[in-house]
């Protein structure tokens, strides 16, 4: 190899990344086919990487015949496939060698298929190593269409490319098929078709939609891409999970620079999680609202935050809490001083039981320090020879060291370099996927334990609480998504009731899919607020006062105070997701508190509170009423005469139907 080849190999190798491999993937020749023999199988390791920005799939032949030279490569022009260049005599024979016994058919999509090509001798048989080597293969994931698992003893995957071109099936004999599969969920979304349950459709970002992003989200002074390779949190829609990577890929693509129309947009953002459905058409089971009057939403006040002495009082001699419902009423009501949170969050996260005396929490403690370093060790002890088989491991550990060393770097307890509040993130969110190794570590889970460890300076109690937190959040981060699916199809009813009109107005503007409040909803308003109203909004949640998902109220007490201004300015689809983004650090905790429980009392004193509502916010759907002791503010003054059309513009029919389900009628 010359001087100048050696540094091409070296600078190819600088812009390869491998962001997964596995060995031990087999595939199973045709016995059809002529000229190979029956029990041949050909074993191989199969890749994903990251070649110069661009993600590619790459299953290579173990033998010595093959290597990156010899692959048969899917080129970024969908009208072509190319065969990459032998670098030496021998090779160029060996090519040459094989081209006499097989022709090789590209189609116009970037697919490649073989064939035996017939010998005027009759002859065209190959050798193991060239039989095997005419297996390799790559490309981009762009060009993957489908992935259908099937199962015989072991998985097997079939990968189709788009025109429903086949590559051959990968066998995995030994496993981590799962693993492949979870991969290449990082870079693109898999989900089920409609028609058959094994297959995995793929969807790809389309880089059509770079431009559009990029001035929906640039203030002018830098571009959207460098700002969200310095900070991808404030820049982002979602900010995290799934939609982070699925727009971010869509951010990469800046050759194309024409705008798409809005509704495309909205489009793209409706298959980020797939099943959300809001536009609900009228079908039996479906409650249909006619009318319904809200009434004037009453005034309440906030107070103080609870002392330590006011703590103290609520505390028995063996240490019991007593009269918990007024302690967690003075508590959404003010919130709690900085001193007394240490203690007190414990309570509010279920890690101490209300009615536990002071011995048995020292008991519990000690029990859960040692649980916790038993499952700290497990990651700790790991060798790299370990891990290095271990791919879902290294991805989480990858992707914990990532976000750490972004997490809230401003604040005093995780700022610096070499801050031991950041070891203890670290340490935490590693020991948490011992602890739920199912879900691992997911984009976003730092900010959630942030908070948490600020609190407790302490990492046996942080990780507790933390544990605790994440039982109520599992499902936002789940990989179907499913609490995020419930969540926005639960605010869009919500809003739909306390303002008819804005809802619409957003739906006519491809906005009523509500995906602007998506990272309100995933990390609990942790990206919206300042530090220390994160503090206080949190506490306040983790009383469940005044209602069950209080949170769906505080995102409804938001847009209320928006929504004069998306309307009078004429926002469209671009205009609002760029307004509410940019409502971040700019919203006040204590006004959104107030104006949330207001919206909670004026929809309990509706007389005929629609079914799905009740469900919603867990209140007794065969009354409606309030319940005036979960917050101690009065309900709302009703409207005398029930006939008048009411100030929203809802009208209410009695109904029979006894489902969830709702439909409202403007």
């Amino acid at each position: 190899m010359t001087l100048s080849e050696e540094r091409g190999d070296m600078a190819a190798d600088r812009l390869l990344k491998v962001l997964f491999e596995h060995e031990g993937v087999f595939i199973h020749p045709s016995s059809e086919e002529d000229g190979v023999e029956q029990d041949l199988l050909v074993s191989g390791s199969l890749r994903i990487v990251d070649k110069d920005a661009e993600i590619m799939v790459e299953y290579r032949p173990l033998e010595d015949s093959v290597d990156p030279s010899n692959m048969l490569c899917a080129g970024k022009d969908s009208s072509s496939v190319v065969e990459w260049a032998q670098s030496s005599g021998e090779r160029s024979n060996q090519l040459l060698e094989r081209e006499q016994s097989y022709e090789t058919e590209w189609d116009m999509i970037n697919a490649v298929s073989f064939r035996k090509k017939v010998c005027a001798n009759g002859e065209g048989s190959l050798n193991h190593g060239h039989e095997r080597s005419r297996w390799a293969f790559s490309f981009s994931i762009t060009d993957l269409r489908s992935i259908t698992v099937k199962e015989e003893g072991w998985t097997f995957l079939i990968l189709t490319l788009k025109e429903s071109s086949s590559l051959p099936p990968l066998h995995f004999h030994q496993g981590g098929s799962t693993h492949f599969l979870d991969s290449l969920r990082r870079f693109a979304l898999l989900s089920e078709s409609a028609d058959d349950a094994s297959c995995l459709m793929v969807s790809t970002p389309n880089k059509a939609l770079s431009q559009s992003f990029e001035n929906l989200l640039d203030d002018n002074s830098f571009g959207l891409v460098h700002k969200f390779k310095k900070d991808p949190y404030v820049t982002t829609l979602g900010g995290f999970s799934k939609v982070t990577n699925y727009i971010y890929d869509a951010f990469r693509g800046t050759e194309e620079q024409h705008q798409r129309p809005p509704e495309e947009v909205a489009d793209l953002l409706g298959e980020v999680i797939p099943g959300l459905e809001i536009n609900q058409q009228e079908e039996p089971g479906f409650e249909v609202i006619t009318r319904i009057d809200l009434g004037v939403r009453p005034q309440v006040t906030r107070a103080g935050p609870l002392s330590m002495e006011d703590w103290t009082k609520h505390q028995d001699q063996e240490g019991r809490m007593t009269n918990i419902p007024h302690l967690k009423l003075s508590i959404f009501k003010g919130g709690l001083c900085h001193s007394l949170r240490k203690e007190a969050w414990k309570f509010l996260l279920g890690y101490f039981p209300w009615d536990s005396t002071l011995e048995e929490r020292k008991t519990l403690q000690r029990n859960k320090t040692d649980e916790y370093f038993r499952m700290k060790l497990q990651w700790k002890s790991v060798s790299e020879e370990q891990e290095r088989r271990n791919s879902r491991l290294r991805d989480y550990r990858s992707l914990i060291e990532k976000d750490v060393n972004r997490t809230d770097r401003t604040n005093r307890f995780y700022e610096g370099i070499d801050n031991p509040g950041l070891v203890l993130l670290h340490d935490i969110l590693m020991t948490y996927c011992m602890f739920d190794f199912d879900l691992g570590y997911v984009q976003g889970m730092s900010d959630l334990l942030s908070p948490i460890l600020y609190v407790m300076e302490n990492e046996v109690d942080a990780f507790w609480c933390f544990v605790s937190f994440m039982d109520q959040m599992h499902q936002n981060f789940e990989e179907q998504m499913q609490g995020m699916k419930t969540q926005l199809i639960q605010l869009s009813t919500l809003l739909r009731l306390l303002d008819l009109s804005f809802w619409n107005y957003l739906e006519s503007q491809d906005s009523g899919y509500l995906y602007f409040c998506f990272r309100w909803l995933l990390i609990r308003f942790k990206r919206e607020l300042s530090f220390q109203d994160v503090l206080r909004l949190w506490e306040v949640m983790w009383t469940e006062l005044p209602c069950q998902n209080f949170h769906l109220l505080v995102c409804c007490a938001i847009l209320d105070s928006e929504k004069q201004k998306i309307m009078e300015e004429n926002y469209g689809f671009n205009e609002i997701l760029k307004h509410i983004n940019e409502l971040s650090m700019k919203l006040d905790v204590e006004e959104i508190l107030q104006k949330s429980e207001g919206i909670c009392l004026q929809i309990k004193s509706c007389k005929d509170l629609p079914r799905s509502i009740s469900v919603i916010l867990g209140l007794d759907p065969s009354t409606g009423g309030p319940d005036e002791t979960d917050c101690g503010a009065s309900p709302a003054p009703r409207a005398a005469h029930r006939a008048d059309a009411c100030s929203n513009g809802h009208f209410r029919e009695s109904s029979s139907h006894n489902s969830c389900k709702v439909a409202f009628i403007s």
